[in-house]
């Protein structure tokens, strides 16, 4: 039952991102090129939105579904973080979309992106099989 309650909400994110024009190349491509304040908007909400939550679980102490309590770990700045992100933002800008919305993508007709979904997760995989010999 939980399966079908995650594929839901997926499947809701999915037409959110359609909805909130997300997923548009168009759009991606606006941000990058510093052209409109769309996607820059909508990812500050979403910023916000997660600063929020976490000062009201902090503040009020709030619980995850089976009663444990949501420790929230600061973690320490990573010198790989810079690199990872310039190679995530690269991937980004060239396929006109991060992991989320590919699968949106996909979902909306856009099978190309089966390529795209497929190349992330082989780097994933990759990554998986060199993280011993990368400095960490």
């Amino acid at each position: 039952m939980k399966q079908i309650s995650f594929l839901l909400v997926g499947i809701y994110f999915g037409i959110v991102l359609s909805k909130a024009d997300v997923i548009s190349w168009f759009r991606i491509q606006e941000m990058f090129r510093f052209q409109s304040f769309h996607m820059y908007g909508i990812i500050g909400s979403a910023v916000l939105t997660g600063m929020l939550s976490i000062f009201l679980i902090k503040k009020l102490g709030i619980k995850t579904t089976s009663g444990k309590n949501i420790d929230l770990v600061y973690k320490k700045y990573h010198k790989g973080y810079l690199p990872g992100g310039i190679l995530f933002g690269c991937g980004w800008a060239l396929t006109g979309a991060c992991p989320g919305p590919m699968m949106a993508l996909i979902g909306n007709g856009f099978p190309i992106f089966i390529v795209a979904v497929f190349s992330a997760i082989l780097g994933t995989f990759a990554y998986g099989m060199m993280k011993e010999k990368l400095p960490h």
